[in-house]
């Protein structure tokens, strides 16, 4: 045989493979496409990027009743042992966190008991930055979400409802939980209406917020998290970024911590926009 004639030979017989290879790579994905529900090709032709939703976690962070809520001991380190290891005390309720149904209800789902379905969430952004610039104590309202629908159009079902206060630039002040002469905190949050309004006549599954709490700061009856908890719907606290997001069209992902029995935890949460 020729030389060209062996040269020729070898190109078909490696194309061959190639397209073999190249065949079954596409028919073992599209399988496990199929499997699995997946639906990662039309998120990423719908979503151009990605913004960070969580505050960085450590023991200056201000936590609800002020004291820290977080420590970091490092076991091991690379000099002495060659590799770093922290023990981690945390309180769930500390940083970007959620809020459990168990954290307010005797039964409720725990943090480990949480849908994964209900995790990737349509994000829909209140934005009361306004009003509460003018009033800390300013609380999502019916009329606001009535204002957002006028505007975006239904709630979807599934969605993640989110106050945008802009409270979560304060986080390294004291302004962030703003202790008045009261001796109550003063920030934003969901009025308790809104909150039934929203589990009447939508098929939302979460409330968030960028400052402490979902009821507003001076609350003594947490009504808030009475009314929306217990119904196997979750929180989510101290969430950051909301002014990088649109009102309507982001996918909030939240990797929710999955401790047995938790009644919350600190989560890595982020929008794909």
């Amino acid at each position: 045989m020729c030389d060209i004639c062996v040269i020729n030979s070898v190109k078909d017989r490696m194309l061959s493979r190639r397209a073999f290879f190249a065949s079954a790579a596409a028919a073992t994905a599209g399988a496990a496409a199929l499997a699995t529900g997946a639906t990662t090709p039309a998120m990423a032709a719908g979503h151009g990027g990605v913004v960070d939703m969580t505050h960085v976690l450590d023991a200056d962070f201000p936590t609800y009743f002020g004291v820290p809520g977080f420590e970091a001991t490092q076991a091991f380190n690379f000099k002495e042992s060659g590799f770093n290891l922290f023990n981690l005390a945390i309180n769930e309720h500390t940083g970007t966190h959620i809020d459990a149904p168990l954290h307010f209800s005797a039964d409720g789902q725990s943090v480990d008991e949480i849908p994964v379905s209900n995790l990737v969430c349509p994000l829909a952004v209140i934005d009361i930055a306004a009003k509460a610039a003018e009033n800390a104590d300013a609380q999502v309202t019916p009329d606001d979400i009535k204002a957002w629908t006028d505007a975006n159009g239904p709630i979807p079902d599934g969605a993640c409802i989110a106050m945008h206060s802009g409270w979560a630039p304060k986080v390294g002040s004291e302004g962030f939980r703003n202790v008045g002469a009261d001796e109550a905190m003063h920030f934003p949050g969901f009025h308790v209406e809104a909150a039934k309004m929203l589990m009447e006549d939508t098929g939302a599954v979460a409330l968030a917020v960028d400052t402490l709490s979902l009821d507003h700061g001076p609350s003594a009856d947490f009504a808030t998290h009475y009314a929306w908890l217990p119904t196997n719907r979750y929180g989510i606290e101290n969430l950051t970024g909301l002014d990088k997001v649109p009102a309507a069209g982001a996918t909030l992902v939240v990797g929710a911590p999955n401790h047995r029995g938790g009644s919350g935890g600190p989560a890595r949460i982020f929008a794909m926009v």
